[in-house]
């Protein structure tokens, strides 16, 4: 016999749209705790759900909570993530300036990138709406509703900042970074320099996507010289400037730093979030993989910051990142001593870190897994 939140779930779908919008309003706190009742019938209620993303408004946004929560089902994200009708209307409605639950759509395809079916996106076209002059591909489309939620200039109800955890995912797969470092014709701008000037933006979120996205597009070693290239993404003064403090430096460790970094006011502020600085750190690790970031690096002073990071953030993760990357920099190139007033980076406890071996940071191999760098 059906329990009363199965009964419940069974008016989702019901012809009267008070009835739906009560069923749906009551149901999303179960949605996380109770997931198990939106999985009977073959899924059934959760097919329901996905029709109820076009309905009202409140309607819609109780539908998308619900559906936000689901995706933690594997089951079920695998479900939401083949329906192609189901993204349809999600990229229509996101990219729509008056939808006032963008910013849920925006979350539910970011829980979506998860899966591999994601990579359609690099694929799918639709006219752009006018006010967003963009090209009629919706990856195009994406990265500048991004950019444009940065100020609100194209939905007042909108930021799009979850998109970053979307760009994200879509970097893991090398058809994405292929993207994200290609100049695009519509407006002959590479792709990752849209997302690279938000590396300290106020929103956390944002932040966090953007360097997850980053460290990501990264591992396409062999494009290595558009990241550092000035003209091109140039990206380490938007690696560096989050991870930098108000500390005083040495007219020795100053003498070569990017102009970016010189000059701060004493009360400059790292980033907050230590899983942040991890990642910038271990961008600039999968960076020295080329000889010729590994002499960048160097010449622009990168191992001071990199002190008084390790010294300034209280996180074993950070910390280790900071000693791998120094290990690297300190490194002979092919019998030169390069040191430079380097020295090695420690604490008073810490976990024994492996010595770096030859090469870029691909080629080396670990014993501890943890030590490995990961596409986030």
């Amino acid at each position: 016999m059906p329990s009363e939140l199965e009964d419940l779930v069974g008016f989702i779908n019901h012809g009267s749209t008070p009835v739906r919008q009560l069923a749906v309003e009551n149901l999303v706190p179960y949605s996380s705790s109770q997931p198990a009742i939106f999985k009977t019938d073959g899924l059934l209620p959760v097919k329901h759900l996905k029709l109820l993303v076009r309905d009202y408004p409140q309607i819609a946004k109780n539908a998308l909570d619900i559906l936000i929560n689901l995706s933690d089902d594997h089951e079920i994200l695998e479900d939401l993530s083949k329906d192609n009708t189901l993204l349809d209307s999600l990229l229509s409605r996101l990219t729509n300036p008056t939808e006032p639950n963008a910013n849920l759509i925006a979350m539910l395809l970011a829980n979506l990138g998860k899966e591999d079916n994601i990579k359609i996106l690099l694929q799918l076209g639709c006219v752009s709406p006018e006010g967003l002059r963009s090209s009629d591909r919706i990856i195009d489309q994406l990265f500048d509703l991004f950019v444009k939620g940065a100020d609100g200039t194209y939905n007042k109800d909108a930021n799009f900042d979850y998109l970053a955890y979307l760009f994200a995912d879509i970097a893991k797969h090398t058809e994405g970074r292929k993207y994200f470092l290609t100049k695009q014709e519509y407006d002959g701008v590479i792709p990752l320099t849209k997302l690279t000037v938000f590396t300290e933006h106020k929103s956390d979120v944002r932040r966090k996507g953007v360097a997850s996205t980053i460290k990501n597009v990264a591992f396409e070693t062999d494009k290595h010289d558009l990241f550092i290239a000035e003209d091109q993404i140039n990206i380490l003064p938007y690696l560096l400037l989050p991870i930098i403090g108000g500390e005083e430096y040495s007219d020795e460790d100053q003498e070569g730093m990017l102009d970016d970094l010189q000059l701060l006011p004493p009360d400059k502020a790292r980033d907050s979030d230590p899983e942040i600085i991890k990642a910038h750190v271990e961008t600039l690790m999968l960076l020295t993989n080329s000889r010729e970031g590994r002499d960048t690096m160097r010449r622009i002073k990168v191992y001071p910051v990199i002190r008084e990071t390790h010294l300034a953030v209280e996180d074993d993760g950070v910390r280790e990142a900071c000693e791998r990357l120094v290990q690297v920099l300190m490194r002979d190139e092919e019998g030169q001593e390069v040191s430079d007033g380097m020295k090695q980076l420690e604490r008073t406890s810490k976990r024994t870190v492996p010595a770096t071996k030859g090469g870029g940071w691909a080629d080396q191999e670990s014993e501890d897994d943890d030590d490995e760098i990961m596409e986030v």
